[in-house]
């Protein structure tokens, strides 16, 4: 990160920045094409988990690549000015990182990461039958590294 001064070091503090997030963006690429998407996520402090159809886009670049760039955005706020344009800026709190995204196997495996989805959006855990989710793909993001980035508008 170039400005010392912005970067988040607390660990705690990027994993609320994680949990206050509505939406996660996925970066995937192949060759030199990059693609991202939003997505629903659920997150345990260790990974993210998503869910996706069972084909489409993001599966095929999965299945050439499963190194993904992850990106998280919190307190997002313009900060204008009336008068100088050069001196509107934008507060915010992020968290990038970057992970290897693995499709879950096992009902246990996917059944775990359906109820980090669905306990992030609804506070409480669901139960899961294996039919149920025979149309739907999980998947878990084994996080490499990521880091923590504020922004007060300054």
């Amino acid at each position: 990160m170039r400005r010392d001064d912005k970067k988040i070091n607390s660990r705690e503090e990027i994993d609320q920045i994680i949990k206050s997030t509505e939406v996660c963006r996925i970066a995937y690429a192949d060759n030199n094409i990059p693609y991202i998407t939003p997505v629903s996520f659920g997150y345990d402090e260790k990974h993210i988990y998503v869910h996706t159809a069972i084909k489409g886009r993001k599966i095929d670049f999965l299945m050439k690549n499963e190194y993904v760039c992850f990106e998280f955005e919190a307190d997002v706020k313009t900060i204008t000015d009336p008068v100088i344009a050069c001196k509107w800026t934008a507060a915010f709190k992020s968290v990038i990182g970057y992970g290897n995204m693995k499709e879950l196997a096992t009902f246990e495996e996917k059944d775990y990461a359906i109820n980090e989805i669905m306990k992030h959006y609804s506070g409480k855990t669901w139960a899961f039958e294996e039919k149920m989710l025979q149309n739907v793909k999980l998947w878990k993001i084994e996080i490499l590294e990521m880091s923590g980035k504020q922004s007060g508008g300054e």
